[in-house]
C-alpha cells in the first residue's frame, strides 16, 4: 500500500528535523527568560539569539515581537496600531477580517490583486493615518499582491501598511518584498517548518503600536516561548527550494488544464507553493473525500475555513460564480514535496475527473 501523500503544506508543514532538535534543546533550558538569575539570563540569551536569527532570515532590521502565532501577530498589529482609520482587502484571511469588522473594504480585480484605484480613493477619504491591511500571498489562491505599488500609495497618504506574510517563505526574493515597504508584518513558525505555537510581528517602529505592559518589550503578556523561538529560528535558517516548487506547480497547472480543469488566477503572479484548481462537475467536498481515499491530503480553501466547507469569500470577490467556486480545491507544497508526488497527484486527479465525467453522461442522457 502506497504511503499517504501530503499536499496541504499551506495549512501546516511538517517540522524540520533540525527545528525539532532545537525545540528539544530549548526544553532542556527550562528557566524563565525574565528571571534575573544565571539560569534566567541563559534563557534570555537563547531567546535573543533566536530573535536575531529570525530577523536576519527575513532581512529585517527593525523590531521583532515574538507571539503565539500569526493570528496573535495579526491581532496585535490591527488592534494596537495607533491610527485614525483602517482599510482591509476583501480577500484577506479570516483571522484578519475578524479583527477588522468596522474597517473599510478594498475590492480586488478578477485576478485577486487589489484595485489600486479603489485604494487611492479610500486613502483620500479616510481619516489619516490609515492602517491598510493586505496579504503578501493569498492563502487560498497564492496570488501575490503588488506591494510596492500599494506601499507607495500608503506612504504618500501618510498611512501604515500591515502585511500578513504567514505564507511567505523566509528566503523569498521575488518582487514585492513586504520588508521593503511594510511597517508591520505577521509571520508564522509552523508554516515554515517550525513548531506550532510561535510566530511574530516584524515592526519597523515600536511607536506605531500602543503598549499594554508585560513581556516582549511591553507588547504582550505571558512567559516567552524559548523552545518555540529556537525551533522557529532553526526552520527559517534552512532555505526552501522555491525554484523546484515553482516548477512543480507549473507542471500541475499544465496537467490540470490538459485534463479539463481550471487554474484559479492562471497568469497572475502566485506563490510558488500554492495552487487552486477547479474540477468541473464535482464538488470540493466530494473531491476531498475521493483524494483522501486515494491517500492524498489536500484542502478546500484555507485551513480555518475548509472544515466548514462554506463558500470561499476569496473566490466570490474574484467574481467566481458560487457553483464553480464550490468545485475548487487547494494544493500546496513543502520541503518534502517531489516531482514524483506531483505525478501521483495528477494521476489521482485524472481518475477522479474520468469518474466524474462518466457519472455526468448518464445524468445528462436521462435529462
Amino acid at each position: 500500500m502506497a504511503a499517504r501523500l501530503y499536499l496541504d503544506h499551506a495549512a501546516t508543514t511538517p517540522m524540520h528535523p533540525l527545528a525539532a532538535e532545537a525545540v528539544v534543546r530549548g526544553m532542556a533550558g527550562w528557566a524563565n527568560p525574565s528571571s534575573p538569575h544565571s539560569e534566567g539570563r541563559a534563557a534570555r540569551a537563547a531567546l535573543e539569539s533566536a530573535r536575531n536569527v529570525i530577523k536576519a532570515a527575513y532581512g529585517w532590521t527593525g523590531e521583532l515581537i515574538l507571539t503565539s502565532g500569526a493570528s496573535e501577530a495579526i491581532a496585535l498589529a490591527v488592534t494596537r496600531a495607533q491610527v485614525a482609520s483602517k482599510l482591509v482587502s476583501v480577500t484577506e484571511h479570516d483571522a484578519v477580517l475578524r479583527m477588522m469588522p468596522d474597517a473599510g473594504r478594498l475590492s480586488v480585480a478578477a485576478d485577486g490583486r487589489i484595485d489600486l484605484a479603489a485604494l487611492a480613493r479610500a486613502l483620500a477619504t479616510s481619516p489619516a493615518p490609515a492602517l491598510v491591511a493586505v496579504q503578501w500571498g493569498n492563502s487560498e489562491t497564492g496570488v501575490i499582491q503588488p506591494l510596492h505599488e500599494i506601499g507607495k500609495l500608503v506612504k504618500a497618504a501618510g498611512g501604515v501598511l500591515f502585511v500578513d506574510a504567514a505564507q511567505m517563505p523566509a528566503n523569498w526574493k521575488g518582487g514585492d518584498l513586504p520588508q521593503d515597504v511594510a511597517d508591520l508584518i505577521a509571520i508564522s513558525g509552523h508554516k515554515r517548518g517550525g513548531p506550532a505555537g510561535v510566530g511574530g510581528l516584524l515592526v519597523r517602529d515600536l511607536s506605531l503600536l500602543l503598549p499594554t505592559g508585560g513581556q516582549e518589550r511591553g507588547y504582550r503578556g505571558g512567559t516567552e516561548n524559548v523552545p518555540g523561538a529556537l525551533g522557529f529560528a532553526a526552520a527559517v535558517s534552512i532555505p526552501e527550494n522555491l525554484a523546484a516548487m515553482s516548477g512543480m506547480r507549473g507542471r500541475l497547472d499544465q496537467a490540470v488544464k490538459a485534463l479539463g480543469g481550471d487554474v484559479v488566477a492562471d497568469g497572475a503572479l502566485r506563490a510558488p507553493h500554492i495552487g487552486s484548481y477547479r474540477l468541473p462537475g464535482l464538488s470540493a467536498a466530494a473531491q476531498l473525500i475521493r483524494f483522501d481515499l486515494a491517500g492524498v491530503a489536500v484542502s478546500a480553501g484555507s485551513a480555518c475555513s475548509s472544515g466548514t466547507m462554506r463558500p470561499s469569500h476569496v473566490l466570490a470577490h474574484m467574481a467566481w460564480e458560487a457553483a464553480a467556486a464550490g468545485e475548487v480545491i487547494r494544493v500546496s507544497f513543502g520541503r518534502s514535496t517531489t516531482p514524483a508526488d506531483i505525478e501521483r497527484f495528477i494521476s489521482a486527479w485524472a481518475e477522479i475527473a474520468r469518474e466524474a465525467r462518466a457519472r455526468a453522461v448518464p445524468a445528462e442522457a436521462a435529462a
